[in-house]
């Protein structure tokens, strides 16, 4: 064979090789859809639950809510808030018990009364991460607890008792139930903290977290006690009431009122002279931290385990609230609560 010849032979196969690779990859090309591979689909990310359950419907919660609201915003998650309506334990527990059957990730909870509820809680924290604020259950299986510690802030309230009555008296001590961990610890670091100023607690009113019984309790101890000196409110509702009370009894500042917390009444009763200090939490941190710790904690398992404090407490603080700074203490808040829409 010559060589031209040669040339000639391999170009034509070379060619004809090209065609029918050609050929084939349009053949392969055009298989029906049902002889290609099934497209593999990734798996839909899970849908975290988490839950934040207060103690109570009242007004202070909203603070808490632009906390929570503004960790959504961080994380794309949602977190949804429940309120026993009537503030009972038993509400509080069917709230509780029908978030775990529902299959929640991460349940926050202000528990009413720790001591009767230990059982329903450690039931709820063997299926989902339990943590408390505001109201802790150290007695139970929760993991974590944000918030005051109440002691501390009943210390500071009583302090303020203390400058308001340097020469004693007798006051009285108004709030929801005693039964309540946040009472019974804030009521204990008022007594410790007023014990050695002539300072008398003649009686302890529980409203049952009945706003229109929190007021007839203090009309009811003014009434009683001429020379009550002052009232104090261990519960955020129980400021708006005593000042309500105090006004309309026309006893503004012959019956002074240290309380707890920065519902818009109390913050109104400051400036207008029916109350005269406030010890003030910071429920936007409680709603904002809940919130950031459910949320990990139900994510990332044994790494945020590891960040709990090892005492299990997380104290957010106090901070002391009268009429020299309560506009700048309006103005802060006023941001805050923006900051969450």
């Amino acid at each position: 064979m010559t060589n031209d010849a040669w040339d000639f032979s391999f170009r034509t196969l070379r060619r004809a090789g090209l065609i029918l690779f050609a050929a084939c990859a349009v053949l392969a090309c055009s298989k029906p859809d049902s002889e290609k591979p099934a497209a593999v689909e990734k798996p839909a990310a899970k849908i975290v639950k988490l839950a934040f359950v207060t103690n109570n419907p009242s007004d202070f919660w909203k603070i808490a809510a632009a906390g929570i609201r503004k960790y959504e915003k961080e994380a794309k998650v949602q977190v949804d808030i429940k309120m026993p309506p009537n503030g009972t334990p038993e509400d509080q527990n069917q709230i509780l018990q029908n978030l775990s059957a529902q299959g929640y990730d991460g349940i926050a909870t202000s528990v009413v009364a720790p001591n009767d509820q230990i059982a329903v809680l450690d039931k709820i924290a063997l299926t989902t991460k339990l943590i408390t604020f505001d109201s802790d259950a150290p007695k139970s299986k929760r993991l974590l607890y944000i918030g005051t510690n109440n002691y501390e802030g009943g210390k500071a309230l009583g302090k303020e008792i203390v400058k308001l009555l340097p020469n004693g008296g007798k006051i009285a001590v108004f709030v929801g139930t005693l039964a309540a961990d946040n009472a019974a610890q804030r009521l204990k670091g008022v007594e410790d903290a007023t014990k050695d100023h002539k300072i008398q607690i003649v009686d302890k009113r529980e409203d049952n977290i009945d706003r229109a019984k929190a007021r007839s309790n203090v009309e009811d101890m003014i009434n009683a006690h001429a020379d009550l000196k002052l009232c104090v409110g261990l519960w955020s509702y129980n400021g708006p009431a005593i000042a309500s009370a105090i006004e309309a009894l026309g006893k503004k500042g012959k019956v002074l009122a240290a309380v707890f917390d920065e519902e818009d009444g109390t913050l109104t009763g400051i400036e207008h002279g029916s109350i005269q200090a406030t010890v003030v939490q910071k429920p936007f941190q409680f709603g904002y931290l809940s919130a950031k710790w459910m949320h990990e904690l139900a994510t990332q398992g044994p790494s945020a385990m590891a960040r709990l404090p090892k005492d299990g407490i997380l104290d957010t603080g106090v901070e002391v609230v009268d009429k020299s700074n309560v506009a700048e203490f309006k103005k802060k808040l006023a941001e805050m609560t923006q900051s969450g829409k």
